[in-house]
């Protein structure tokens, strides 16, 4: 068969990687791909917004199955394009993905569904959100965007002050556009990050290994939030127990929510979670494979992802065998360009990446990076997630930060301690 991943990611590098290990699968295509998916797979130079134009490829070249990799696609409502002309995609429709697209809706599906999750007000315009911060009482909250943002659209503060100003950049001077129209205040929770990731056809739901990202840009989780600086997996916090609760009171609920909502959720429902001293709560939802936390999951998984997918988009998960876990563990790296995540140089030639694929159980998965004069170059903020597997999380974390300082170029910069927090 021929398959289609779009997007052009270290999460779509990862999965047209294990895509293609498939021995069903003859071709797979990269739209528009980077410079490490033009050596596991086919680039097509197309955006992965530009929908008529996949489809119209995916048509030509008799693609059999399309996965969709980021959010904004499937908000745009890239699945039922394809699903429309008879192509199988992989992913939620238009609908169910503003569970991610908005803020604002998932906040209140939670509510309806008796989700654990903080306490929040939504606003609409600037001047609500600024009384309401003033009136109420100077504590630690959490500024968002509704809509999407590229992961940027979440401003955690200390304060009052620190709150007016995120409220301003949000719905005043819109720094995330159109994103900003609406935003939710809610209150800061304490406690650990997790991420649990599943897969469901909106009936049977296939929980995978937990993983724990690195939002913040710098060591000790400060800075300004990012994308994911790293991942790794699985997280000594999320024990068998604490998966049960996750599946009984997050994801159960909030599928049939959606059930109920007439937005049947077919895809990777993924609940960004807190474990606090209360219990879990849900930070977020996304509707696809987290990046970076693709690329340890990807490393990882030992059986056929094909057959999985395929029967998310056939409501028939239930007749599938158990995916197939490494029980080593995997850590991912990224390194970015100097500036990230906010201005930042493309074009630096990067050297080294031959030297680090010799690295023993070592794959280094391409985001932002293009072929320019033969030469691999950086593209994006977040330009490589190196990965590794090992016996423990400390050798796994040693063999991705070996491959790492084989790889330079002009202002490559990395956090230092990803995966030191299962350590502790």
């Amino acid at each position: 068969m021929k398959v289609l991943v779009v997007g052009g990611g270290g999460r779509e590098h990862a999965l047209a990687w294990k895509i293609g290990q498939s021995a069903r699968v003859e071709r797979v295509f990269v739209a528009p791909g980077n410079a490490g998916t033009a050596v596991d797979a086919e680039n097509v130079d197309i955006a992965h917004g530009d929908i008529p134009a996949l489809l119209e490829f995916a048509k030509q070249n008799q693609i059999d199955l399309a996965v969709i990799g980021p959010e904004a696609p499937l908000a745009a409502g890239a699945v039922e394009a394809f699903s429309s002309a008879g192509i199988r995609a992989f992913g939620p429709s238009a609908q169910a993905a503003e569970l991610e697209a908005s803020k604002v809706f998932c906040k209140n599906l939670l509510r309806h569904a008796d989700v654990p999750s903080a306490d929040f007000r939504t606003f609409s315009n600037c001047e609500s959100a600024i009384a309401y911060l003033i009136e109420r009482e100077d504590v630690p909250v959490v500024v968002k965007a509704d809509g999407l943002a590229a992961g940027k659209g979440v401003i955690v503060c200390d304060d009052r002050e620190e709150a007016l100003v995120a409220v301003e950049r949000i719905a005043g001077a819109k720094d995330f556009g159109e994103a900003g129209n609406q935003l939710v205040i809610e209150e800061r929770l304490v406690g650990q990050e997790v991420s649990v990731l599943a897969i469901t056809d909106g009936r049977t739901i296939l929980t995978m290994p937990a993983a724990q990202d690195h939002k913040p840009a710098h060591d000790g989780d400060r800075g300004p939030n990012t994308g994911g600086m790293g991942a790794y997996s699985p997280t000594p916090l999320a024990t068998d127990t604490l998966i049960r609760e996750v599946e009984e009171k997050v994801l159960v609920p909030t599928v049939h929510q959606m059930k109920r909502s007439r937005r049947p959720f077919r895809g990777v429902l993924y609940a960004g979670l807190m474990l606090t001293k209360q219990g879990i709560k849900v930070l977020e939802y996304n509707v696809r494979f987290g990046d970076p936390e693709c690329q340890p999951l990807m490393m990882r998984l030992e059986s056929d992802l094909v057959d999985v997918l395929e029967a998310t988009i056939d409501t028939r998960l239930d007749e599938v065998s158990p995916m197939r876990w490494d029980p080593r563990s995997a850590v991912c790296v990224v390194m970015a360009s100097e500036g990230y995540p906010g201005n930042y140089e493309k074009g630096h030639a990067i050297r080294g990446l031959d030297e680090a694929s010799q690295v023993t159980d070592v794959k280094v998965f391409h985001a932002g990076t293009a072929i320019r004069d033969g030469q691999t170059v950086t593209n994006g903020g977040r330009v490589l997630g190196v990965t590794a597997l090992g016996n423990t999380i400390s050798t796994a974390k040693l063999q991705a930060y070996t491959a790492v300082k084989c790889i330079r170029w002009d202002g490559a910069w990395c956090r230092k301690d990803i995966s030191d927090k299962a350590l502790q």
